[in-house]
């Protein structure tokens, strides 16, 4: 009868893991593009990092990686909607990205851009003004390690003419898109689908 009991609890364990193991689990949807000096690019789909409506103004940052012939690289992009002009941001050569992460550590990305500036776009149907800024930024030696191991709770993003931080949540439940996303697990479960 003991040997029944331990098969049982045996049996418990290994069904709770394979359950968490499928939830945790992430599909890796991502695109494959041929560029005309025939590198292969493949990126994932965006995902909301941050979300931020404030009366007439939302901003968002959103993320996706590409490998591109064996590089990986984050894609960035940041948009903001609003009734009056949203604020012009711009990155540069010096721009970086910086993940602060929950064990402590902070993790630089560089920008492989050269200068650009968020386009200005305007939706008639909304009335809204919206702002499109989008750049590539390069890992840094032992980025990827950390960040496939570490939960985000910052991002801190040094724009042409100033700095901002954004706090990032363990759980985002979108306003706009009325969709759930988990952006402190971002690159522990989207790293996988550019390596």
């Amino acid at each position: 009868m003991p040997k029944y009991n331990e098969m049982k609890n045996w049996f418990i364990i290994l069904l709770i893991a394979v359950s968490t193991t499928t939830i945790a689990q992430t599909d890796c949807n991502y695109t494959v593009e041929n560029t005309e000096d025939g590198t292969e690019l493949k990126t994932t789909g965006e995902q909301m990092m941050y979300e931020k409506v404030f009366g007439n103004s939302s901003q968002f940052i959103f993320f996706s990686l590409t490998n591109s012939g064996g590089t990986p690289l984050l894609n960035f992009q940041l948009l903001s909607k609003s009734k009056d002009f949203p604020q012009l941001y711009c990155l540069d050569k010096t721009s970086k990205i910086h993940l602060q992460l929950t064990n402590g550590k902070v993790v630089t990305l560089i920008n492989a851009l050269d200068n650009q500036c968020a386009g200005l776009v305007y939706d008639s149907m909304e009335k809204n003004n919206i702002r499109i800024l989008s750049s590539t930024f390069l890992f840094t030696k032992g980025s990827l390690e950390e960040l496939e191991k570490s939960t985000i709770t910052f991002i801190r993003v040094k724009y042409t003419t100033e700095t901002i931080d954004y706090p990032i949540r363990s759980e985002l439940n979108s306003e706009t898109m009325k969709k759930q996303y988990f952006p402190d697990k971002y690159f522990m479960n989207y790293l996988k689908c550019i390596q």
